[in-house]
């Protein structure tokens, strides 16, 4: 008998643990020729600001030692082009959507909310709080726990949609920010973003990246990520969703055993598209292999 693959994450029903991650899937739909959209436990739409934003200049890629360094700058159509643009095909999909949302103060961030809120087709909202807060000197929200507070509350206020959290990495302790979040109303974590890091040419002695530093991915970031969500699944009560370097079935599940109840793949989609589904097969062989009857059996099963 095949594993049963399905898990719940608040309330949300993915007939897989592994969905695509925001920033490496467009908005779904350019995917459409390439992957069955319907099969993939779900995915998460590039983030969506209140207004459109051009991004960084060019070069925003780099290729990096077991990893890759992006500053795209949050480039996107906006959110009012993407319930016009974009939406109405995504709510025909089966498969769970979730919005990716950010901003550079809370009332962005509710603002982007609120204009998803009148339209169908939505899961479940994912906040990516590692911006600067502009109008408080741009501190990172990420890094600051009375910003995560406000704006978590905020926007959990007005949503009539499931609230996830995505955490940043670049934090001294990650327990006390999940604390936060969950206090203030987020329904799970999604964790890790990506890392600050700087690429040089030696020859040029110029940055790699076209803005200067950048944010690392891959498989170089993998263990840290992992400890990071061990961590935090450990000091909170609601669901995690870890990433962060996960290449495999394997990988998946070893994030699953370090606390997560789902996974989102990133990086590895830019060198193979199917990557998640390529991945929910190999987690449903592990699973097999090692006679183990559901995924969701893998979660917090850590043994230190």
């Amino acid at each position: 008998m095949s594993p049963h693959l399905g898990v719940t994450v608040c309330g949300i029903e993915l007939r897989n643990p592994v969905i695509a991650a925001s920033g490496t899937f467009a908005y779904g739909v350019e995917f459409e020729k390439l992957v069955d959209l319907n099969a993939l436990g779900g995915f998460v739409v590039k983030g969506l600001s209140r207004e459109p934003i051009e991004g960084n200049p060019p070069p925003r890629v780099y290729e990096s030692e077991a990893g890759m360094i992006n500053s795209i700058g949050l480039q996107n159509i906006g959110v009012r082009a993407f319930v016009a643009d974009k939406l109405p095909a995504l709510a025909r999909l089966r498969t769970a959507v979730f919005a990716n949302v950010f901003g550079y103060s809370t009332e962005d961030y509710v603002e982007v909310v609120r204009v998803l809120n009148d339209h169908e087709g939505l899961a479940a909202y994912e906040l990516n709080v590692s911006c600067p807060n502009t109008a408080h000197g741009g501190i990172f929200f990420s890094n600051d726990p009375v910003l995560l507070a406000e704006v978590v509350g905020a926007v959990k206020r007005v949503a009539r949609r499931p609230l996830i959290v995505k955490l940043s990495p670049n934090v001294s302790a990650i327990e006390p920010l999940a604390r936060v979040a969950e206090e203030n109303g987020a329904d799970a974590l999604s964790l890790v973003n990506t890392f600050v890091s700087l690429a040089i040419d030696a020859r040029t002695r110029r940055p790699r990246i076209g803005a200067g530093f950048g944010g690392l991915s891959g498989p170089a970031i993998k263990p840290i990520a992992l400890r990071l969500v061990c961590q935090a699944a450990r000091a909170v009560k609601i669901p995690v969703i870890g990433l962060g370097g996960i290449a495999s079935g394997e990988d998946a599940a070893e994030f699953m055993i370090a606390g997560a109840t789902a996974v989102q793949v990133g990086t590895a989609t830019f060198w193979d598209p199917r990557s998640p589904l390529r991945i929910a097969g190999e987690l449903s062989t592990f699973l097999r292999e090692q006679r183990i009857p559901r995924a969701s059996d893998l979660t917090g099963t850590l043994k230190f």
